[in-house]
């Protein structure tokens, strides 16, 4: 029988990955991998083609890459201390296996060979970039240093891969350890009704309080955490969640300072012995910023826009509290910005976000954003109840994506969308198989994931406005990943240049804000009305309120990372968020005390070995692409399908089939304008 971690095809048998299945279904990864890999060095140069060696080294990594893919998806969907442990036993060895493939010289001399071949020449555009990006895979990861150098760089690949999954678990363990509880409804003063009523049912579920003395649970999880800070008037509870909050993964066991320096170090090593100065310009010179310096003149080219703008909402929200709580004008504490900032646009616009909730049922929310999808790019997406694949948790739902002039199945997905304790923060997109598109036909399979608002008695999930525009975000990932046409699939999908992942994903956001396509979906859960006119004014009204702030947010986060990476020695020693502070100082909202950074529980920068590491500021850099791709369908018409599929052929089909800016020239038939960003946000 086929072990689950190398079943082929896309249902797969996730309820038989158990923990125990992975040692063997790595073992016989890595047997496969190493007899395919031998077969491409023992070929002869006279007989090499592009089958038996780029093509031969793509299915000879594929069974392995399989087995852990799946491993680490189970790992951030259904986390247990068998599956960390089977995973933690197997980390090196897999990395080892992984890193040596791309120092094998011999392999790189028979790929270099064939690359070298008349044959080559004649190869499609396609083939030409993979035998361009394969090369470059190997170049950038040392194929051509001496034994000693790579002996150190395979060294320090398993090191990663151990310290970043320790970061992962001890951010997720110290998350999960905290709750607060309380039992006078008194102290609840300010929280929304529905909100109060979600403490009190998670309260019950976790076995605390009861129907006749009820009590209500807070944790660090965002659908419980950023409700509580924005509502409640307890200024005391606030700074209690806030300061456990801020305090994840600071302290035993779970602290993750001296991971954030050791992999840190491990990476500027990497760098230095790759010939590049710094961690930054090795990942960023195939990405469309091309170096560190020019990625970090982009962040601080938006900070010195924003600056003037963010001083002033500054001084607005202080002038603000010191009027509406008769005290004298002061900076604000972390804990009262956000309160604060909802009670100023509450005042400003008569706005409530939560007024917007009772519309933005999730199973509402799913159906507008599939017709949105379907009218623009051309496809059919239906939820399969019959008969569906196994998954992992039973609030797990599956779907399948199919062509609409076709009729071709392209892809499917699992949609996972409530926080759970086995299950990692925030949200996200997985690509979990990448079909064929070459000589066969086979659809893709992928995931999107969430930690949102749950379903409380017999009343759907009604989401947060930012909730929605999250559930949009991770589906343009998805059908980045779904409707990828790329006939090798290392190129196909969502595995382009960081800083140009994010154009799908951000750009599907915009139907958010419209009112032509928020009526598909923005409907009371109860009488099926849309959004009342006023509530949509007022929405649209407050959409940039203390957008200065929020981007400057942003980019701070851009701005440490890029920092971090680019001189890492300075956060060696001494107090790490000091140095932070002091490095981020114009980008940080006035405080009266000494500020805490977010570094030992940012998993974008620290749970994988690259992940978003010298790569955070793509989030703003794909946000000027996707506010200036916006303004075609502007023009031509909100759910028109010739942008859609104009959209979907251009970049969506595309992948890393050419190179980006080439891509978004083809859309656009220009390139990208960078005031796009600023006039959207009214900076």
């Amino acid at each position: 029988m086929t072990n689950p971690f190398l079943a082929t095809g896309i249902e797969l048998p996730w309820d038989a990955m158990t923990p125990d299945e992975l040692e063997p279904a790595v073992r016989e990864g890595l047997k496969r991998g190493a007899e395919r890999l031998q077969e491409i060095r023992d070929a002869a140069d006279s007989d090499l083609s592009f089958d038996n060696s780029f093509l031969a080294l793509e299915r000879a990594l594929d069974p392995l890459h399989r087995a852990w893919r799946f491993s680490s998806h189970l790992d951030g969907v259904a986390n247990s201390a068998e599956l960390r442990k089977a995973r933690q036993a197997l980390q090196p060895e897999v990395t080892r296996f992984f890193t040596r493939v791309y120092l094998d010289s011999t392999i790189y001399g028979k790929l270099q060979a064939f690359a070298d071949s008349p044959a080559a020449k004649n190869l499609n555009a396609v083939q030409q970039r993979f035998m361009k990006e394969a090369l470059a895979d190997f170049e950038e990861s040392g194929a051509h240093l001496d034994d000693a150098a790579k002996a150190r760089l395979e060294a320090i690949e398993e090191k990663l891969s151990t310290v970043t999954q320790s970061f992962g678990d001890n951010s997720l363990d110290s998350l999960n350890a905290y709750e607060k509880i309380v039992t006078d409804r008194q102290e609840l003063s300010g929280l929304p009704d529905s909100l109060i009523e979600a403490a009190r049912d998670d309260a019950l579920k976790n076995g605390k309080g009861s129907d006749s003395s009820p009590a209500y649970r807070f944790t660090l999880q965002a659908p419980s955490f950023m409700p509580a800070m924005r509502y409640l008037d307890s200024d005391a509870i606030r700074r209690e969640l806030y300061e456990a909050f801020i305090a994840v993964a600071s302290s035993e066991p779970h602290d993750n300072t001296q991971l954030v320096r050791d992999i840190l170090e491990l990476r500027q090593e990497k760098a230095k012995i790759l010939g590049k100065a710094h961690f930054p310009d090795l990942v960023l010179s195939r990405r469309m910023a091309k170096s560190g310096e020019q990625a970090l003149a982009f962040v601080d080219d938006l900070h010195r826009r924003t600056l003037q703008a963010f001083r002033e909402e500054n001084a607005e929200l202080e002038a603000f509290r010191a009027e509406q709580s008769g005290e004298k004008e002061r900076a604000l504490y972390p804990w009262e910005q956000a309160y604060w900032s909802e009670k100023l646009r509450k005042a400003r616009y008569d706005f409530d976000e939560e007024e917007l909730r009772p519309y933005f049922a999730l199973p509402k929310v799913l159906s507008g954003l599939f017709q949105v999808t379907e009218r623009l790019f051309g496809i059919r997406v239906r939820e399969r109840t019959d008969n569906r694949p196994a998954a992992w948790h039973d609030e797990v739902r599956y779907y399948e994506i199919h062509d609409v002039d076709s009729g071709r199945h392209l892809g499917s997905f699992f949609s996972d969308w409530h926080p759970r304790p086995s299950k990692r923060g925030g949200a996200w997109m997985a690509g979990l198989i990448t079909g064929d598109r070459g000589t066969s036909e086979t659809p893709h399979l992928g995931l999107v994931a969430g930690n949102m608002s749950r379903p409380l008695g017999e009343q759907p999930a009604l989401l947060t406005h930012n909730e929605v525009t999250t559930v949009f975000h991770e589906f343009g990932h998805l059908i980045h990943h779904l409707l990828g046409e790329v006939e090798i699939r290392s190129l196909n999908g969502t595995n382009v240049a960081w800083d140009f992942v994010e154009l799908p994903s951000q750009l599907l956001e915009n139907w958010c804000w419209e009112r032509e396509s928020l009526d598909l979906f923005a409907r009371h859960w109860q009488t099926d009305e849309p959004i009342p006119q006023a509530l949509f004014d007022k929405m649209i009204a407050a959409r940039n309120f203390q957008s200065a702030r929020f981007q400057m947010r942003q980019l701070s986060f851009g701005k440490f990372d890029l920092e971090m990476h680019l001189k890492p020695q300075r956060f060696m020693q001494g107090n790490i968020d000091e140095v932070i502070g002091e490095t981020i100082a114009d980008y940080l909202v006035p405080s009266p005390i000494p500020f805490r950074s977010n570094v030992r529980q940012f998993a974008h920068l620290f749970s994988s070995s690259t992940g978003y590491a010298a790569g955070y500021y793509s989030y703003k850099w794909a946000e000027v692409l996707d506010a200036d791709a916006f303004s075609r369908f502007l023009e031509e018409g909100l759910l028109n399908p010739a942008p859609g599929r104009a959209f979907r052929e251009a970049i969506l089909s595309k992948g890393n089939s050419e190179e980006p800016q080439a891509l978004f020239r083809a859309f656009m038939g220009r390139d990208p304008d960078p005031q796009a960003l600023l006039r959207r946000i009214g900076l």
